[in-house]
């Protein structure tokens, strides 16, 4: 039980909980990403604008973490603005 415990505890829920900013829907670990790569979502209007701007900088520069962080904000732009 104990292991259990340690591993519940290594997870940090509210990371990967999605916060609204703006008309942006990121988590804790996007964002810490986004500001590590000065990418300013704050002044972003929509999903797609910060996507293009994360498209930008990955034309400039590599970086296997935001274009992990650009596939999961498409995911979630596809799912909460796309009608089905």
């Amino acid at each position: 039980m104990d292991n259990l415990d340690e591993i519940i505890n290594e997870i940090n829920f509210e990371k990967n909980m999605h916060q609204k900013i703006n008309n942006l829907l990121l988590t804790q670990n996007q964002i810490e990403i986004l500001e590590r790569y000065n990418i300013e979502y704050k002044k972003c209007a929509s999903m797609n604008e910060l996507l293009y701007y994360i498209d930008e900088y990955l034309n400039e520069e590599e970086s296997d973490e935001l274009e992990k962080i650009s596939l999961e904000i498409a995911e979630t732009n596809y799912y909460m603005n796309t009608n089905k």
